[in-house]
This record gives structure tokens, C-alpha cells and sequence, in this order.
């Protein structure tokens, strides 16, 4: 019996101490969340003078910064002031819009110093402890140069007009709309310090070009921010190539972004580095054309970049090595047996009739496109893709117009949501996705009915959203 009442006072000591612990562990949280979401980061340029960033050299560099970060595709909208804000953007937790940030004191972002614009930018923390949600691309912001982040502060301040113009609210729901959440988001998913230069980071490298490739990718061109597989807390899931899964590949928006690393079929593992330089500078290559999120990219952002940084970047996303597991064994190409087919036999096979009809007048019967100006079809990423958002969006609403040194092109894809049922896109697609030797997945009529849902079509009109 007295036995027994020791080890009952045993457990019960146990218990009382283990539920100690997890008060105190609970109240330590507490703590640091609170710390957390109070704390103002500190910024190399706290107590420096906003005078400092005037020179018209200083702007000049700013102004190629906000074109390598392509501020003005986010921060602007067709048919307004630039900077002024006002688009749209769609999260799985409700749609926030973005912020005007040209330097208007009251509504923009006139009233802040270079540390608080630093902040914002590389923190995501706007004065009065604010927090900003990472649509804002701060986690790759956070590695820009100090250099940078002074010459991108000189150009908003002094070289783009005030425009009074109150930001649109969001509508995210509680209690996911609680700032000071992102705090703690921020502590676990966004790094800290500026890129730092890797020496001879690859063997067969030049590192000095591969280094400036890596920082232009990984910060200012935010490339993760859509080639980058999320995680449950939508954040990306690696912010630089020592993880496998950096740019290899993610759905977003409706769209899915390609890998940028060597995978022979999903990726840049058959281009050139000439080819990339090409597809950057003039928007189209032999494998394919800028189409969809990449087309804003092109038209406002990447056909500015100097030759020299382009060179950098295509080095260094040839550097990055591709996974031969996910992607699979390379294409083969091949001949369309269709071609030698009567048109009679064309109505046995689901989607032939409708690609004959309606698509390779363009891209061949052959599936090879039209040189650059059309792309192929055939050994497309978007047809060897497990993921057919791409596949499935360009055909309900077509592609923006391509505008290279400010011609527009002739050439555009339509869109087919009036013309065809989703059960035909269905059909036609996976006929593609499965002839000449692609090997995506088929597509079902569900997914191509949930895209038309949530999808408009593409503007027909040319826009190009202008920083001045």
C-alpha cells in the first residue's frame, strides 16, 4: 500500500513538472512572438542622410535596379501612373492589392527615410512596425547590396513624380489578417544578409560571372518567387542552389513555372546559354516564347537588362544541375503519324480533328512551329509538365502581346474559350501532350472547367507599363 502511494505521488510530481515545463515553454513563445512582433530590424542606414542619394548617377543606377526587380510590373497597372499601385493579387487566403509607392508623402512612400525604406524592402517591415505579406518579394529583396538598395531609394525619391492615390484594401480573412503574424513567418522563412559572393562555386566556372548570375536571380529577379516549389506556409521551400529544389519548377496563379535548372525536358537542360541570353533579350528562341506571368516579366523588365548581366545569369542557371528522376529520360522526337492520315481517320482519335483545324495552320503539323515566332509543341516544357496549367490556360485565353524595343508582335496565341467546349481543350491537349513523343499527362475536362472559372482571357491590346 505504501508502495502504491509513492508511485502515485511519483506521477503526480511528473505530471506537475512536465505541465511546468510546458507553461514555461508556452510563455517563452509567448514572449518571442511578442519581441518578434514589435522589433524594428536595424538597418545599415539608420541615422544616414536621404540628401546622400541625390546625384544623377546615383538615379541612373536606381533606375536599372527597379528594371532588374521589375518593381513597375507589380506596382503599376494598365492605364495609370506609374508606381501608383492597384493590382490585383490572388493568395489562397483572400486578395490583397499592391501599394503605391511612388513618393507622395500621404499615400505613397515619400515620408521615408533610406532606413525605413530598407526596411521595407529587405525586411518587409514598414515604419510604424507594419508588416508587409510576402507578395512583397522581400525574402529575395533581402539579399540586394546595400549599393543597390541606396541607388533603388534615389531613383523612387528623386526621379518618379508624386501621385496622390489612396491603396485599396485587402481582403484577407482573420485571423490570417493579423500582421503580427508574419513575424513569425518572417523568423522561420526569410534569410538574413546580403548575398554573399561564393568563391569558385562551381568547377568550369568563372566565378565572377557566376556570382553576379546568382545575385541577380536570387535577389533582384526574384526568380523563386514563381520557379520555386512552396510549402504549407507558402513560402519557398529554397532560396538558392544548395537545395535541389530551388527553381525547379512551381504552379502558381494558374500557371506553371517552369524549371530553370538543366532538366533535359521540363527545363533549360537542351538550351544554350546564348539560347537563354536570346529568350531574355528578345523574348523567343528556337524552343519557345515568352507566354503567360513571363510575358510581363519580358515587357517590362528582362529585354532592359544589359548584355553582360543576361550573360551572368544564363551561366548561372546552366550551373544548376537537373534531377533526371523528376524530369525522366529525355524526349526522342517523333514524326506526326497523323500527317499521313486521311482526314477521315483524324475523327477516330480524341483532339486530332481539333488540333488539325485549329492549331497546326501555326505550329505545324509536325509540331515544330515556326521557327522563333512560333513555338513548338513538340518537347514544350509546358507538354512535358506534369502540371497542365499552362497547357490548359493558353488555350482558354491566349497570350499578352510580346513587345521587344517597343514593336508588339504579330503574332499572338487566341484564345479558345469561346470556341471550344472543355471537353475539346481536354481532348486536343492531350492529344499534344502525347504525340511526337511528349509524355505529359492527359488532360480532363474538371480541370480545364475549374481554369475557365477562375480565368479571364488575355488583353489583346499591347501593354507595356511605363516607369516615367
Amino acid at each position: 500500500m505504501a508502495k502504491k502511494r509513492w508511485f502515485s505521488k511519483k506521477r503526480t510530481l511528473f505530471l506537475v513538472v512536465c505541465l511546468g515545463v510546458i507553461l514555461v515553454a508556452v510563455i517563452i513563445a509567448v514572449a518571442v512572438a511578442g519581441w518578434l512582433a514589435i522589433r524594428v530590424p536595424a538597418s545599415p542606414f539608420d541615422g544616414a542622410a536621404s540628401a546622400e542619394t541625390s546625384s544623377p548617377k546615383l538615379i541612373q543606377r536606381g533606375e536599372y535596379v527597379a528594371r532588374l526587380g521589375d518593381c513597375v510590373a507589380c506596382h503599376s497597372i494598365p492605364n495609370s501612373r506609374a508606381f501608383t499601385g492597384g493590382l490585383k493579387m490572388a493568395t489562397p487566403l483572400g486578395s490583397i492589392y499592391t501599394t503605391n509607392i511612388t513618393p507622395e508623402r500621404e499615400t505613397g512612400i515619400g515620408a521615408y527615410s533610406l532606413a525605413d525604406f530598407d526596411r521595407a524592402l529587405r525586411h518587409g517591415v514598414a515604419p510604424g512596425r507594419h508588416r508587409l505579406y510576402p507578395a512583397m518579394p522581400y525574402p529575395s529583396f533581402a539579399k540586394l547590396s546595400d549599393d543597390d538598395v541606396r541607388a533603388l531609394y534615389a531613383y523612387f525619391m528623386h526621379a518618379v513624380p508624386p501621385v496622390r492615390q489612396q491603396n485599396k484594401p485587402g481582403n484577407i480573412s482573420s485571423p490570417w489578417n493579423a500582421r503580427w503574424l508574419l513575424a513569425l513567418w518572417n523568423a522561420f522563412f526569410t534569410p538574413s544578409g546580403t548575398y554573399q559572393p561564393k568563391d569558385a562555386a562551381v568547377p568550369g566556372r568563372i566565378s565572377t560571372l557566376w556570382n553576379r548570375g546568382a545575385y541577380l536571380v536570387q535577389g533582384p529577379g526574384h526568380c523563386g518567387g514563381c520557379h520555386t516549389p512552396r510549402g504549407f506556409a507558402m513560402h519557398e521551400l529554397a532560396l538558392d542552389e544548395s537545395d535541389p529544389r530551388y527553381l525547379s519548377g512551381a504552379l502558381l496563379d494558374g500557371w506553371y513555372a517552369p524549371s530553370l535548372r538543366n532538366d533535359s525536358n521540363t527545363g533549360l537542360g537542351r538550351w544554350s546559354e546564348a539560347e537563354i541570353i536570346q529568350f531574355l533579350k528578345t523574348g523567343r528562341n528556337r524552343h519557345a516564347v515568352v507566354f503567360g506571368s513571363m510575358t510581363d516579366a519580358f515587357n517590362n523588365s528582362t529585354q532592359f537588362m544589359r548584355d553582360d548581366d543576361l550573360k551572368a545569369i544564363a551561366h548561372y542557371l546552366k550551373s544548376l544541375p537537373g534531377d533526371a528522376e523528376r524530369d525522366g529520360e529525355p524526349l526522342e522526337y517523333k514524326a506526326a503519324w497523323i500527317a499521313a492520315m486521311p482526314p477521315s481517320e483524324w475523327l477516330k482519335i480524341p483532339g486530332a480533328q481539333t488540333f488539325m483545324t485549329q492549331c497546326s495552320a501555326c505550329h505545324g503539323q509536325d509540331g515544330r512551329g515556326q521557327s522563333q515566332w512560333i513555338p513548338p509543341l513538340a518537347g514544350a516544357a509546358s507538354s512535358l509538365a506534369r502540371e497542365n496549367a499552362s497547357s490548359i490556360n493558353v488555350t482558354l485565353n491566349g497570350s499578352t502581346r510580346v513587345v521587344a524595343d517597343g514593336i508588339p508582335s504579330a503574332y499572338r496565341m487566341p484564345a479558345f474559350r469561346n470556341q471550344l467546349s472543355d471537353q475539346e481543350i481536354a481532348d486536343v491537349l492531350t492529344f499534344v501532350r502525347t504525340s511526337w513523343g511528349n509524355e505529359g499527362c492527359a488532360v480532363k475536362a474538371k480541370d480545364v472547367r475549374a481554369l475557365r472559372e477562375q480565368t479571364n482571357p488575355a488583353s489583346s491590346n499591347v501593354i507595356v507599363l511605363q516607369m516615367r
